[in-house]
Order: structure tokens, then C-alpha cells, then sequence
């Protein structure tokens, strides 16, 4: 099946430059309905390997931000009092501060399931609230299938100033607690409640990245297309009350004013913006099928991969999505796979935690069955030996092609809650050997090995430009792996002698017994992992 699905997303022909073969046509995303571009060129993009880096980025975005320039941003999760800045600025200051100015600010938090269940509505609701007071205008959007989530996280600003970049960040850090560590990893000290192997104040690895160019533009008709959706803000009767007890969240939209000027082209990359929504009733106006262009677009780039696919994130555990990968490593004897996830879950609950397990062994059973001598998967510890909750969501391709985002490599992220990622391809060419590894003419890209390498070198305690082994696609896995594996003896023999460099361990993937597991697959499939495709689709298996 999965195999059918990718010949349907066949390479486009004619007039491309070579690094379109893997971005999606408007054809291939499968939602007419949409007023995206398929992609912009010319941007400028930087990633954030860190919360710290990209809350400082955020803040003096924010803090430029004056009257008439418009502010938007969804959320997932929202905490008041978590800090952008040393100085102690926090979050809801940075967006009551613009607000005062004159800035228009509008947000969208997901309302949030209720807090008993472990969730955060009483947080997003906070929030909202506090901009409200101060002239901006965040509502609570629960508009989703049931036991779903708005789980976009992006900041778009534009100033009326041409003399300031517009710019968007995108990817999985949310404007929480926990969020802004850095490449220590010694933790956020405004913490959240975490499982107690990770500490008191919890390492977290979390990428995002920051777009100036046409893309931008992009990101806020994204917004704009929830944001003008006619649907009610929840389906659920009682999510009113609250509304009306406390009427400081609007219950319907107001108008957003619009730039009549596109932002200018700023860089060598072109971006991509790839989304997920579910089939819902009644149908969204800009997706009346839903969207899964994010799952379609790893398909087709996956059926390109040849030499290298490198992942962050936080889950990997749905055996749907393992086979999208597992059939790429099958086909391509010479292919590698590196995988970094967090070594314990976040998950709570006597059921939660069997039903996740479930679903993550057996995403690592097929991936390994796969490419037995070619799959790596790894979780990462800070120098104290603290696990280092991996948050990211990231993935690189034959060091060409890039994603960073908010979506998670599972059923629910592809098919059913609200997803944004931005697809990355730098047209500047990277110079160093391998020139092209996946022997396709594509050649490798500045900013995805640029990315892949940062990220590497972090994980293994490297100086910057150490990079002679890491660049060749099968001498990266082997460092890798070897790293991991004195680190993991060096932790076997007791931490005898001096720890050595590298902060990666192999990943060990632990099973609940049987009667768990049986007890635990219909909360998995129904409940931790759904599947938001039409009845079709799921029977085909596509997507």
C-alpha cells in the first residue's frame, strides 16, 4: 500500500530546478480549497537549536513591533510567566507591551482539554486574557475532531516599517515552561511538572526556525484561514460558560486588516508550507477533505532519499508512519537511518504509558527489521547524565531536504490534529565532499547540512568546523555510533575513569507486558495515536 501511494506522488516534470523534485505540486498536496502558493523562493532562514536562542529572537522581534504593525501567533500551550529574556521579560509582557504600542496583536491558543486530564486550558486561558486587557485579541479555538488538538506553533510579525524585516518563526516550541534551555542543557529554570527522571528543572532539546522573505506571507494566510473560519470556537456546549462568566475572550472574530505589500526576497532558500487537518463537520472552508499534505510530502521526499535520513522527535511511535520510512531503507540497500528520541515518555497514566510503548516498539520493530545494520536510534543525556527530553521535530534528507515543525512522527500528527512544518531547500549549493550523496544531481544544500551538522555536533561534544567525519553519509553513522557506544560502556562500567565526550546513548525500547499491551491497543489507536483520514483512506492505507 504504502508503495501504491508513492508512485501517486510521482516526480513533477519539466522546468524545475532539480531541488523541486521533492516539494509537493498543488496537485500532489491534495487540497484545492487552499490559497497557498506551493512554495516560495528567495527566503532567508535561521534555525534555533535552542528555546534560548529563539526566545531572545522572538522578544526583539516583539519589541519592534509598533503601531499598525500586526502581530500573529498560535499556540498549542501558553504560560504567562515563562521567560524570553535574562532580564526577566516574560511572555505576556512581550505581547501586552506591543498591544500598547499599537500593534495589532491576535492569537490563536487551543482551548485545551480540561486540566484533570493533565492539560493547560486554565494557562491558555490566562493568557489570552491578559493580551485582551491590553488591546489585542486572542481567542480559545477548539475547533477539531474530538480528543484533538490545535497544535501549531508559529509567530508571524509585519511591520509597516521597510526598514524592519517581516519575519514568521515556525516549528515545536511553544510559548511555555520547560522551553528555554540551551545547548548546557541544564534546564529551563521556570520548569513544568515533568516525570521525575528528568530532573527538576528538565533539559530540552527544541528546534524552531526564523523565515524573512515571501514565506512569511505564507504563514500568515495560515493563520488567517483558521482565524476566518465561520465555524463555532468549540462544539461543545459547556466550553461557553466560561465565555460568558468571564466575556474577556472574544466568542467570534473580528476582522485582521491586511498588507497589500508582499515581503521582499530576502535569502537562497525556498520554503514550503506543509500542514495537517483532519476531515471535519462542519468542513473547514480552506480544507473541506482535510489537509495531509505533511504526510504526503515525506512520502514523496523519502521516495527520493538515497543515502541519509537524519530525525529528531519526540515520539516515532506509529507503525503507519515507520512503513513510509521502512519502505525507503528497504528499497535502497545503501541508505541510512539516525533517529533521536527522548529515552522516557511524558506521558502519564496506568494506560497512557503501555499504550505509547505500544506503538513506539512497534515503529522501532519495523524500522529495524528494515535496515538491520542501517537504523540508529539514540536518546541524549546532559554532562550530568540527566535524560534531555528531545522535543524537536525535525528531519533531513540527503542533506537537500529539510523539515522543522510542530508535527510528530505518529497517526495523529499526519491525520488528525492541526499541524504546520515548514519544507526547507537552499539553492546554494554546499561545497565540501560529498558533493552529492545521493548521487541524483541534487547535490547537497548549505542550510540542511548545515543544520544536520549543528545538531551532530552538539550531540557529540564537537568544536565547530569539526566536521571531517561527519560529512560522508556512512562515516556519520559510524561516529555516531560509536560515540554512543562509549558512552553506554563507560555507564556500564560504573563511570569508571574520566565520561567521554558525546552526550548520546543507544535507545532501548521498553516493553509492558502482554496484558497491557492488549488492554492498551484500542486506547492506542483510538485515543493516543488516532487516525483523522476518511474511512478510504484508512482502508488503503494512504494518505
Amino acid at each position: 500500500m504504502v508503495q501504491r501511494s508513492l508512485r501517486n506522488l510521482a516526480e513533477p516534470r519539466g522546468g524545475f530546478d532539480s531541488g523541486h523534485h521533492w516539494f509537493l505540486t498543488s496537485r500532489e498536496r491534495g487540497n484545492p480549497a487552499t490559497s497557498l502558493s506551493p512554495w516560495t523562493s528567495g527566503n532567508t532562514v535561521i534555525p534555533h537549536p535552542h528555546g534560548h536562542s529563539y526566545f531572545a529572537r522572538l522578544a526583539a522581534a516583539l519589541n519592534a513591533a509598533g503601531s499598525g504593525d500586526l502581530v500573529l501567533f498560535t499556540d498549542w500551550r501558553g504560560d504567562p510567566e515563562q521567560l524570553l529574556t535574562d532580564d526577566g521579560l516574560t511572555i505576556v509582557e512581550a505581547f501586552v507591551c506591543a498591544a500598547q504600542r499599537g500593534a495589532i496583536v491576535r492569537g490563536l491558543m487551543w482551548r485545551s482539554h480540561i486540566e484533570t486530564m493533565g492539560f493547560h486550558g486554565p494557562k491558555n486561558r490566562e493568557l489570552a486574557t491578559k493580551i485582551n486587557d491590553a488591546g489585542g485579541e486572542v481567542i480559545l479555538d477548539q475547533r477539531v475532531l474530538a480528543l484533538g488538538s490545535h497544535h501549531q506553533k508559529f509567530v508571524v510579525i509585519r511591520y509597516q516599517s521597510p526598514r524592519i524585516d517581516d519575519v514568521a518563526f515556525v516549528g515545536g516550541i511553544d510559548l511555555a515552561r520547560s522551553r528555554r534551555d540551551d545547548a548546557t542543557h541544564a534546564g529551563d529554570p521556570v520548569a513544568r511538572p515533568f516525570p521525575a527522571e528528568y530532573g527538576h528543572t528538565p533539559p530540552w532539546h527544541d528546534v524552531q526556525v526564523e523565515m524573512h522573505g515571501p514565506a512569511v506571507a505564507d504563514v500568515e494566510q495560515i493563520f488567517r484561514e483558521r482565524w476566518e473560519d465561520p465555524a463555532a470556537l468549540s462544539r461543545l456546549p459547556w466550553h461557553a460558560i466560561p465565555d460568558i462568566i468571564h466575556p474577556r475572550i472574544p466568542r467570534e472574530p473580528s476582522a485582521i486588516p491586511r498588507f497589500t505589500e508582499a515581503p521582499v526576497r530576502r535569502g537562497t532558500c525556498d520554503v514550503q508550507l506543509l500542514r495537517t487537518y483532519p476531515r471535519r463537520k462542519p468542513a473547514y472552508p480552506f480544507a473541506p477533505q482535510g489537509e495531509r499534505s505533511i504526510a504526503r510530502a515525506y512520502a514523496k521526499a523519502l521516495h527520493r532519499a538515497r543515502s541519509l535520513i537524519y530525525i529528531e522527535d519526540q515520539y516515532l511511535w506509529s507503525l503507519d508512519v515507520a512503513r513510509v520510512f521502512s519502505h525507503a531503507l528497504r528499497t535502497h540497500p545503501d541508505l541510512y537511518m539516525v533517529v533521536v528520541v527522548p529515552k522516557y515518555l511524558d506521558e502519564e497514566g496506568a494506560l497512557t504509558i503501555p499504550s505509547a510503548l505500544l506503538g513506539h516498539a512497534e515503529a522501532m520493530n519495523e524500522l529495524q527489521a528494515a535496515g538491520p545494520d542501517r537504523v540508529a536510534v539514540y536518546n541524549v543525556e546532559n554532562h550530568a547524565a540527566v535524560p534531555v527530553y528531545v522535543h524537536a521535530k525535525v528531519c533531513v534528507v540527503d542533506d537537500v531536504w529539510v523539515t522543522v515543525g510542530s508535527d510528530n512522527f505518529n497517526r495523529r500528527s499526519w491525520t488528525h490534529d492541526s499541524e504546520l512544518t515548514a519544507a526547507i531547500i537552499d539553492k546554494e549549493r554546499d561545497q565540501r565532499a560529498p558533493f552529492d550523496p545521493a548521487g541524483l544531481g541534487d547535490g547537497a544544500r548549505v542550510f540542511a547540512r548545515n543544520l544536520r551538522l549543528t545538531l551532530a555536533r552538539e550531540h557529540l561534544d564537537r568544536a565547530d568546523g569539526d566536521d571531517s567525519d561527519l560529512l560522508h553519509p556512512a562515516e556519520f553513522f559510524a561516529a555516531m555510533q560509536a560515540s554512543a557506544d562509549k558512552l553506554e560502556d563507560w555507564h556500564l562500567s560504573g563511570r569508571r575513569g574520566p565520561r567521554p565526550p558525546g552526550r548520546l546513548r543507544p535507545h532501548a525500547v521498553a516493553r509492558s507486558p502482554r496484558w497491557q499491551r492488549v488492554i492498551a491497543a484500542p486506547i492506542y489507536r483510538n485515543v493516543v495515536d488516532p487516525d483523522g483520514r476518511p474511512l478510504r483512506m484508512r482502508l488503503t492505507k494512504r494518505f
